[in-house]
């Protein structure tokens, strides 16, 4: 099993562990076998090229892609032997951030973020209002509470779909390529709401090619190919001494531009 853990982190049991998990799309295996522990307060970025498996591997973490093999726990409950109900509740607190924002359209940024809140925590409106303007503060764009997605740019939708998940008051964050969607003026603003995000010590498991994040940020980088996990390493490692032939074929490629 590939354990991901750094020197300063809980020894208590991890709160998110994938043992030997097989993902197939027909006769395609996106995940050969994966075996991942991370534990509270981590912040874990997962590189690798196109269709490696990265998203396959943090979707499955939610149960939005059922995995064919293997074991996933999620905080020591073991998913494959959740009812509905049981999985519901770990969804909500397994936040996640999409490459594209999916808001809703027809609902003001307030709306969309007081939502989720009263109909799975059961928070009164008022209260449901305050954590959203709470977190809206937080991702910067308090301003923007009464506006529609469509008023918005693409920075500030994602900072909202970020802002969106946190009122659920998630346990672990789950982020997937949430910069690949943007213009490039528009992937700073949000890469500062993350970079501010790891510095609160909630758990973070960011798929992305922003490198210079995953430097800055990461605990662990964990490059994956093929459906595989090839290494993981502390950043600094990672990136001055990667342990595959792989992994510094991607460095190389990718830091050139």
């Amino acid at each position: 099993m590939t354990s991901i853990k750094t020197a300063t982190a809980s020894e208590s049991a991890p709160l998110i562990e994938m043992r030997d998990v097989v993902k197939r799309y027909g006769d395609f295996e996106a995940l050969g076998g994966v075996s991942i522990s991370v534990n509270s307060g981590q912040r874990v970025v997962v590189c690798g090229p196109s269709g490696s498996g990265k998203s396959t591997l943090i979707r499955c973490l939610n149960q939005l892609e059922k995995h064919d093999a293997g074991e996933i726990f999620i905080d020591g409950q073991r998913l494959s032997q959740l009812s509905a109900s049981g999985l519901r509740k770990i969804r909500a607190d397994v936040g996640m951030v999409f490459q594209q924002f999916n808001l809703f359209p027809h609902l003001t940024v307030l709306e969309n973020l007081t939502l989720g809140p009263m109909r799975t925590r059961k928070l009164s409106e008022d209260a449901a209002r305050k954590l959203a303007l709470d977190h809206l503060e937080k991702v910067h764009i308090p301003e923007q509470a009464n506006k529609y997605p469509r008023q918005l740019s693409g920075g500030q939708q994602q900072r909202v779909a970020i802002a969106r998940s946190l009122c659920m008051e998630p346990k672990i964050l789950l982020f997937d390529e949430p910069t690949s969607a943007l213009d490039p003026e528009m992937i700073v603003e949000v890469l500062d709401v993350m970079v501010e995000l790891a510095s609160t010590g909630i758990t973070m498991l960011v798929v992305t090619h922003e490198m210079g994040f995953a430097n800055q940020v990461a605990d662990t980088i964990v490059f994956m190919d093929g459906g595989k996990i090839v290494e993981s390493n502390d950043p600094e490692t990672f990136f001055s001494n990667p342990a595959s032939e792989r992994g510094r074929a991607f460095l190389k490629k990718i830091l050139r531009h």
